[in-house]
């Protein structure tokens, strides 16, 4: 896990070396670029973040790196996938958000919810 100063190296390095590029993006709009391992976890990101907290994010700092959440494609990341799982195009910086948050929705809850027939509507008339 690296920092900014690494993506400086050359774009073909990056290919070569199976590198994961991240830009996290703060619920306050703030970013900032890091490099991973395929092999990272939401937990391993993170633990490395929390721990490299960049300066520019001081007024988000949290108590403890265990309530930071990933997004990616609208959906929470739990801790044990990796980012190799994710088939991140190489190369590519991928962004992300980061937010702080206790607890994580269940795996597919909204997805399940969706699913479910029902003949209730969610409608409402207006007049």
């Amino acid at each position: 896990m690296t920092n900014q100063r690494d993506l400086d190296m050359p774009p073909e390095r990056h290919l070569m070396s199976g590198e994961v590029h991240l830009r996290l993006i703060l619920v306050s709009g703030k970013t900032q670029d890091f490099t991973f391992s395929p092999n990272d976890s939401a937990t391993d990101i993170a633990k490395h973040v929390f721990d490299n907290w960049p300066a520019g994010w001081e007024e988000e700092r949290v108590s403890s790196p265990s309530i930071l959440r990933l997004i990616f494609q609208g959906r929470f990341l739990h801790g044990n996938v990796t980012l190799g799982a994710l088939k991140l195009p190489p190369g590519r910086t991928t962004v992300m958000h980061l937010v702080a948050r206790e607890t994580l929705p269940e795996p597919n809850s909204h997805g399940q919810r969706n699913r479910e027939k029902t003949t209730e509507s969610n409608c409402c008339l207006l007049l």
